[in-house]
């Protein structure tokens, strides 16, 4: 056992005068360090080593007092030189290590050099100059282990080449000044050794303290980024989310203004979307998102005329800013290449599903000229896409600006208007197709506006809708109870549902109330609800549906066939009456498809047993293609314009004589 400590001890003392080999970042803080300091030691080696010669020169030979500095000097110039390169230099690990230990071996030599010059130079000079040659020997050396600290290894060496020898020679003179010189420089040099040692230990932790600080600070930078990268990603799709967008849009945005191009915002959503989460469940949904996200973004990246950020939104919804001064036929051209990959089928397991999108375009400056006014003419061109030109891209034009404006004034007059007042109320008969007598009467609302005049409710009902104004609309409208109290009891009276009638929060409480309220048996009332109130949110659309249903109240599902998910719906809703939609009765005696569709929609309606109405009849001749197909009920310009109130009973009066009825409805009807 002490032979083994004996060994550990020497190789710990060994080690001591070697350069460490196992810390890579030690080595290169030493050499960086080092590299600094080396041309002070040889300055001050250089200068008292000429000074000590200066004064030997008229005492001593020439070959000690000029060739023996003079080569020892020059070799030090050199050194400095050579250490004076390496602070430009970019250095490996395994070189910067040699170096350093190329450095480390060469103070043995250089030490012993100027060591032994000393020794040889001081019996030539008088007692002054002995002097000198000891002070030069005890300063240089103490500079030395300063100037050597960040090379511990070094400065031990030159320690030992130089005062061991200093130590001995001077003691074996005798002469009591030098001994006490010799003392005096061996206790110094050992208070330098002891500073050597704990300098050369914090400089070793402030190394390692650097390289944990470092790594904490590359760890946290990497925590910052990865937070960044995900406040900016989109969790479902992981393409760049809605705040992305935003920040992508200011930038664009602000590079587009300073140097004077176009730039474009596009928003796309997906048609059909919705009923995909109803029928197939949110987790095929979300296949579908990320599918067409990526075949969108493939697009994006693809489209070599201008850089696209493409970005999800939201929910169905993404983003596109278009950068490179981007032309309308650029834009349309990406709209057309997004518009068709998106509509490629989808495999969703056992079934395939397609879907279409909307897209709408924007570009600074024609449309506007800050980045959030882009962004909402972008919307709109959407909006507009959506409403009248499905499936297809829209590009923000002058016209749509007028409409925006002309939209503006309708929501801000509809907030001030007065419902009660302003609301007219007209009905349009619901008429048997056999019998072509009145079953019913939808009721309809007419805005008469002090401002704008008479407005269309295809302008004003969207812009109650989006202003959050479509219930108490509604509402008011369900007044035509009042008038429906008097009818006679086989005479029912419908009304249309927005989403938001059926979608709202607090349910359809406030209409169950104005029900109970007029008196009018529930029995005799229809709501009329569209596909696309159903898919806004089926849930809890079913459970007011059902509630209605339950009160005694007749439900249609209305625009049958212009949705996406029709035949779901009539599966899963308690449906009385299917409306189909005007656009299939228009050419329903000169084209097959209209013909065969219409068919197709009564034989499911009858085997359902399911009421079939069919709007927008205004021909004899379609009645009677109609009558032939099976279609239950019939409401259209041919019986009937939407009529006042006041109008029914001459109506009704006129329909008994047409049809030769003794007793005629009207009479039942209070003047």
């Amino acid at each position: 056992m002490r032979i083994a400590d004996l060994k550990s001890r020497l190789a710990a003392a060994a080690g001591l005068f070697r350069v460490p080999a196992d810390n890579p970042d030690l080595t290169r803080a030493q050499f960086d360090a080092f590299s600094k300091q080396v041309p002070l030691l040889y300055f001050i080696l250089i200068t008292n080593t000429l000074a000590v010669a200066y004064t030997y020169v008229p005492v001593a030979p020439f070959w000690l007092t000029v060739a023996v500095p003079g080569v020892l000097t020059a070799l030090a110039a050199l050194r400095t030189f050579w250490w004076l390169k390496q602070r430009h230099l970019v250095r490996s690990d395994a070189d910067i290590l040699r170096n350093l230990r190329a450095t480390n071996w060469l103070t043995l030599p250089v030490g012993a050099g100027f060591t032994a010059w000393s020794f040889a130079l001081f019996p030539y000079g008088d007692p002054f100059a002995k002097g000198q040659v000891a002070f030069y020997m005890a300063v240089t050396v103490i500079g030395c282990i300063f100037c050597l600290m960040h090379l511990r290894s070094a400065a031990l060496i030159v320690t030992l080449i130089v005062d061991v020898p200093y130590v001995i020679y001077f003691f074996s003179t005798g002469e009591p000044t030098l001994k006490a010189i010799a003392v005096n420089n061996l206790l110094v040099s050992g208070a330098m050794v002891t500073v050597l040692f704990i300098y050369y230990r914090d400089f070793a932790d402030l190394v390692s303290s650097r390289k944990s600080l470092i790594a904490q600070q590359a760890a946290t930078q990497a925590l910052s980024d990865e937070n960044f990268r995900l406040a900016n990603l989109d969790s479902l799709t992981e393409l760049p989310n809605r705040r992305r967008f935003f920040a992508e849009l200011s930038s664009a945005f602000g590079d587009a203004e300073r140097r004077g191009i176009r730039l474009a915002v596009g928003i796309i959503d997906l048609d059909g979307f919705k009923p995909i989460n109803d029928n197939y469940g949110h987790s095929v949904g979300d296949r579908v998102l990320i599918e067409a996200g990526r075949r969108i973004r493939d697009v994006c990246e693809g489209f070599a005329a201008n850089r696209v950020a493409f970005t999800r939104l939201g929910g169905d919804e993404f983003g596109l800013v278009v950068c490179g001064d981007p032309t309308d036929e650029d834009l349309a051209e990406l709209g057309r290449r997004i518009g068709e990959r998106v509509k490629l089928p989808y495999q969703l397991d056992t079934a395939h599903t397609g879907l279409s999108c909307s897209i709408g375009f924007a570009s600074y400056p024609n449309a506007a000229t800050d980045a959030e006014a882009l962004y909402e003419c972008a919307d709109y061109a959407l909006y507009h896409a959506k409403r009248q030109m499905r499936g297809r891209t829209v590009i923000f034009s002058s016209e749509l600006e007028a409409e925006i404006r002309s939209r503006g004034v309708i929501e801000n007059l509809l907030r001030t208007s007065d419902f009660a007042t302003e609301m007219d109320l007209v009905f349009q008969p619901i008429v048997d197709a056999m019998s072509e007598r009145t079953s019913g009467f939808e009721v309809l609302s007419r805005w008469n506006s002090p401002r704008l005049g008479l407005v269309s409710p295809a302008d004003f009902i969207p812009a109650a809708e989006r202003i959050g104004l479509i219930r108490p609309l509604t509402q008011a409208l369900l007044r035509a109870l009042a008038a429906a109290k008097g009818w006679p009891d086989d005479i029912r009276v419908s009304f249309n549902l927005s989403a938001h009638d059926v979608c709202a929060s607090d349910g359809i409480l406030p209409l169950i109330a104005i029900i109970n309220a007029s008196g009018v048996s529930p029995r005799r009332i229809d709501f009329e609800i569209t596909e696309t109130a159903v898919t806004f949110d089926f849930v809890r659309a079913q459970q007011a549906i059902a509630t209605l249903k339950a009160m005694g109240c007749g439900i249609s599902l209305d625009d049958f066939g212009t949705g996406y998910s029709s035949l779901s719906h009539v599966h899963r809703l308690p449906l009385d009456k299917i409306k189909v939609d005007r656009s299939f009765v228009a050419d329903v005696n000169e084209n097959p498809v209209s013909h065969k569709i219409i068919k197709s929609l009564t034989g499911l309606c009858a085997d359902m047993e399911i009421a079939c109405v069919v709007e927008g009849v205004e021909t004899r001749a379609q009645l009677d293609s109609l009558r032939r197909l099976g279609c239950d009920f019939i409401q259209g310009y041919y019986f009937a314009k939407p009529m006042p109130g006041h109008a029914i009973a001459d109506y009704l009066t006129a329909e008994a004589k047409r049809l030769g009825e003794d007793v005629p409805h009207a009479a039942k009807i209070p003047a």
